[in-house]
């Protein structure tokens, strides 16, 4: 069965955006020395990628917007804006863990949370994530858009994997 995978960036302090709901501070890190590329071997394992719309359109005018970064996934798109899908983006109004529960009863390989923080909170309110591979930026906001905001019960998690580069921490758990 596919795998519901949250794959993101934090602050050391928790949050995945500054208060204007900016991420230049992602590039805030220590030396370039350790080239690891950690993306490039996760995303061997997914075909589909989901987020909101907040998400999307930085993607789209901020951070590539001259390339569509995902062209290899199937991606969608959460959102009450009217947009008109593609091949490669489905813009869908749909109950994310209803779409999640179709797409993972499909062939496929994992399936990826991309962001943003309601979308997030919709999945930990079902405790339907499976991995969380987050990487803890050595930055302190202070304030912004927490990756976590509060769910219902625990979850209780099983560590599978930690590595350190440039300053960064990477931590990878699984839903126990």
């Amino acid at each position: 069965m596919r795998k519901i995978v949250l794959f993101i960036a934090m602050s050391l302090d928790g949050y995945i955006a500054d208060s204007h709901g900016g991420v230049e501070w992602l590039n805030v890190r220590g030396n370039d020395d350790e080239n690891i590329d950690t993306y490039s071997e996760f995303i061997k394992e997914i075909d589909t990628v989901l987020m909101g719309w907040n998400t999307y359109h930085q993607i789209v005018t901020e951070l590539s917007p001259t390339e569509w970064v995902y062209k290899d996934l199937t991606t969608y798109v959460f959102t009450h804006n009217k947009s008109c899908s593609t091949e490669q983006i489905c813009f869908t109004n749909e109950n994310p863990i209803e779409l999640l529960k179709v797409l993972r009863s499909q062939n496929g390989k994992d399936i990826w949370i991309c962001g943003g923080a309601n979308l997030i909170g919709q999945l930990m309110l079902e405790n339907i994530v499976d991995r969380y591979y987050i990487s803890i930026i050595p930055v302190l906001l202070g304030g912004g858009i927490r990756l976590f905001g509060e769910f219902p019960k625990q979850q209780d998690l099983c560590l599978v994997k930690t590595q350190s580069y440039n300053g960064i921490v990477e931590l990878i758990y699984e839903r126990k």
